[in-house]
């Protein structure tokens, strides 16, 4: 799952950086110096919102133990599935009223002389996306994992931070329009990320009894792709790819995908996403 941690971060963190820069490239543009000190205290804010739900959802998870603890965590692998195409298809939808909407916001507050909405603004940007990262780490087994996977994983996560900012940096100093726009379109792979999560889940449910198993296996195809090492050990750990797979996770693979069409593929491709993200 090392793999898909990186994966996860690097679209999540560099969301988060690109609110920031919208915000203080704004803020820079209209000579409001002063504001500034709000903008950071706000980045501060949504961090720590987001550690304290990374504990709470951690202890909770300890807390619960036998088929309460394997729930708990078949819900969150469902739910970082759902929140992954949720999360695309906005981008989708509203990528290009991004940087505006967050302009509009940085000027309401503004002009009310209300300093603090800067602060949250940020914070709940930069809350929301850490949140939504721990869901997904979560969900991707972050809980079961521990000494030098543990390690690993988080070496992963920091990996895909460092890359996020590195790629924020980059694609300023590219054609800002298409770079990002192309970017945000690459990014859409981590819906083979929410496609193994739901695996994962189907997994775990079965596992408890809770769905039926089906034709098990329905085929084998370790022979030509076997999910325990190489290209197939990959497709396992990022997009649920099984040799041995059951009729039920088939069909479960196959409704996902369904859905992915149906909700993703219909909305209008964006424009002009972040266009002008730091001038």
């Amino acid at each position: 799952m090392n793999e898909a941690a990186f994966i996860v971060v690097l679209r999540e963190s560099l969301e988060a950086i690109l609110v920031v820069g919208l915000v203080y490239a704004w803020l820079a543009r209209e000579g409001r110096r002063d504001a500034l000190n709000w903008l950071w205290g706000g980045v501060a804010a949504g961090i720590a919102l987001a550690v304290v739900l990374g504990a709470v959802l951690m202890g909770v998870g300890r807390w619960l133990t036998g088929d309460a603890q394997t729930l708990f965590q078949t819900a969150m692998s469902a739910l970082a599935a759902a929140l992954i195409v949720q999360m695309v298809a906005w981008m989708r939808r509203r990528g290009a009223s991004f940087k505006r909407s967050m302009e509009c916001d940085a000027m309401l507050c503004l002009s009310r002389s209300r300093l603090w909405g800067i602060a949250t603004l940020v914070a709940l940007a930069v809350a929301r996306e850490g949140a939504e990262t721990l869901v997904f780490l979560y969900g991707l087994g972050l809980a079961q994992w521990r000494g030098g996977q543990l390690t690993s994983f988080a070496l992963a996560a920091g990996l895909g931070f460092v890359t996020a900012a590195a790629c924020f940096v980059v694609l300023q100093w590219s054609s800002r329009r298409l770079a990002w726009r192309g970017f945000f379109r690459a990014s859409e792979i981590l819906l083979l990320v929410a496609a193994g999560l739901w695996v994962a889940a189907l997994e775990r449910l079965m596992n408890l009894g809770w769905l039926p198993v089906g034709i098990d296996p329905l085929w084998d195809t370790s022979v030509w792709l076997d999910d325990g090492q190489g290209v197939g050990g990959l497709l396992a750990s990022i997009a649920g790819y099984r040799a041995w797979p059951s009729s039920t996770l088939v069909l479960g693979y196959l409704c996902y995908w369904g859905l992915v069409y149906w909700w993703v593929g219909g909305q209008r491709p964006s424009h002009n996403v972040v266009e002008g993200a730091v001038s």
